[in-house]
């Protein structure tokens, strides 16, 4: 996938040119040599948008599941005292 990279001028002057780049890849477009903004597809930019889930879509478990869960038992102090010398 390539990625091209165009100024705001050069993108001002010939948006067409930008607009069949980014049909190949990600469009760069930079302010005072910065990149600011990113052209993509709308297919690249839907398939991006659609994969960002929530924390809490990706913690959600299907139907009915038993999960066994035995915690090894930890022996000795669960602390230990700081030395602050």
């Amino acid at each position: 996938m390539p990625i091209t990279t165009l100024s705001s001028r050069e993108f001002n002057h010939d948006a067409g040119r930008a607009k069949k780049a980014a049909l190949s890849g990600p469009v760069f477009i930079t302010d005072r040599g910065r990149p600011r903004h990113v052209l993509l597809s709308i297919e690249d930019y839907r398939q991006l948008a659609h994969c960002q889930s929530s924390i809490i879509d990706l913690l959600a478990m299907p139907g009915d599941v038993d999960i066994e869960f035995e915690p090894v038992r930890m022996s000795g102090p669960l602390y230990k005292v700081a030395d602050l010398s």
